[in-house]
């Protein structure tokens, strides 16, 4: 195979997953207005359900511009030889493969990111904030961003670096040393991330004592689930938006409840989402996923392994001298099908769990409260009581509120 024909073959990819992905929104799009199910018609007000009409319409045609944009952009880069300007910019400020890697990465996600800030900034502080869920400031949304850089050049400029220097330490077998380095990121992260990380963008407090910690620490007593850490988070420094996680392992797991979601629900309706959170405890879900992600990350880095070295990957991106960054760029496109078909697979197995963490609740709880909490969850959220099952099909990790609603009765 020619430099040219991998070329448009990754042409190919990137043009024929926008098209499929603009398809099948288009097609979940020409049902918003489909009847809303029988058994949601409490869930809007007249008022809101219109409300919740133009948000998605809305959403919809601004995705559209942005992902047409982006291809646009992406297209342009690989037909202007965006690769190897970025390449020898690179290499005129460094020589080492670690530090010409950092520095290529480095200039594109921070090019691409400002270049898309205008859509960032659009999308926050007019869409958002016209349907009312924006409580964000320009100050903290700047910082936002600074924080991501920051973040994204130590942690994943310095995955990167140990990667790069794998390989060019042991060769080939570089994946098993690349994968148990982002194994044991990944079980770190899992544990440390709402201790470490979380700090960093939102403040988090305990719970304070009152009926609904008390109602909390009741029901997990009733279900075995020892429980000392609830934490507060303000999620209404960003937006009215409602969310609630379980996170860690041992003595690190906590429960995290947002501030929206304390004063949108009931005390009932909360413990009930908190009762569907342990479910996912109680079923090891978070331990599956955590394995799940080990493995499929494995795989990606043996087929890398098996690819990084041929020439033919950097000489189809315009560069002639062949370079591990390089390479990573075209076995990234290469690899899409491969990473959709396993993120369909990741997402019925997430919507599974979802089932079974809603029937943990309603078996160890109540399914009434639960089924009421997301009803408001969702119209606040002002969500799409009608998407297409394809759709769901091919972007939901969660079941529908319909389907929810009809497993907890």
């Amino acid at each position: 195979m020619s430099p040219k024909t991998l070329f448009y073959i990754l042409i190919g990819i990137i043009v024929l997953n926008f098209i499929v992905d603009k398809i099948i929104d288009a097609i979940n799009a020409r049902h918003f207005d489909d009847p809303v199910p029988q058994e949601l018609e409490d869930v809007y007000e007249d008022a809101e359900y219109q409300k919740s009409q133009a948000y998605k319409k809305t959403r919809y045609r601004f995705g559209l511009i942005t992902s047409t944009f982006s291809l646009m952009l992406t297209l342009a880069f690989f037909f202007f030889d965006g690769f190897a300007i970025v390449d020898q910019l690179a290499r005129s400020y460094a020589d080492h493969p670690i530090l010409i890697a950092l520095l290529f990465f480095g200039i594109i996600m921070l090019a691409s990111d400002i270049l898309t800030l205008p859509f960032s900034y659009y999308s926050t502080f007019v869409i958002e904030e016209r349907f009312g869920f924006n409580k964000m400031s320009l100050e903290t949304f700047v910082l936002d961003k600074l924080k991501g850089w920051l973040m994204g050049g130590l942690i994943g400029g310095g995955i990167l670096a140990l990667i790069i220097w794998f390989y060019s330490a042991v060769g080939e077998n570089f994946w098993l040393y690349a994968w148990a380095l982002v194994a044991a990121f990944a079980l770190f992260m899992n544990m440390f991330y709402a201790k470490l990380i979380v700090p960093l963008f939102n403040k988090q407090t305990p719970l304070q004592k009152g009926s609904l910690r008390d109602k909390i620490e009741a029901y997990a007593k009733t279900v075995g689930f020892q429980l000392n850490n609830i934490f507060v988070i303000d999620g209404s420094k960003r937006s009215t938006k409602a969310n609630a996680y379980f996170s860690g392992f041992g003595r690190e797991k906590r429960i995290t409840l947002y501030d929206t979601l304390i004063n949108d629900l009931e005390e009932e309706e909360i413990v009930a989402v908190l009762a569907h959170e342990v479910g996912h405890y109680k079923k090891n879900h978070i331990i599956v996923n955590l394995i799940i992600s080990i493995l499929t990350t494995g795989f990606t880095l043996w087929v890398l392994s098996l690819f990084i070295g041929n020439p033919l990957l950097s000489q189809a991106l315009g560069v002639l001298e062949p370079s591990f960054h390089i390479g990573l760029i075209a076995f990234g496109i290469l690899y899409t099908p491969i990473s959709e078909i396993t993120g369909l697979i990741m997402n019925a197995l997430s919507r599974a769990f979802e089932y079974q963490a809603d029937d943990y609740a309603k078996n160890t709880y109540k399914g009434e409260p639960l089924i009421e909490g997301l009803k408001k969850l969702s119209s606040k959220s002002l969500s799409n009581l009608t998407p297409h099952p394809l759709y769901v099909f091919m972007h939901y990790s969660h079941p529908t509120l319909l389907q929810r609603f009809q497993n907890l009765r």
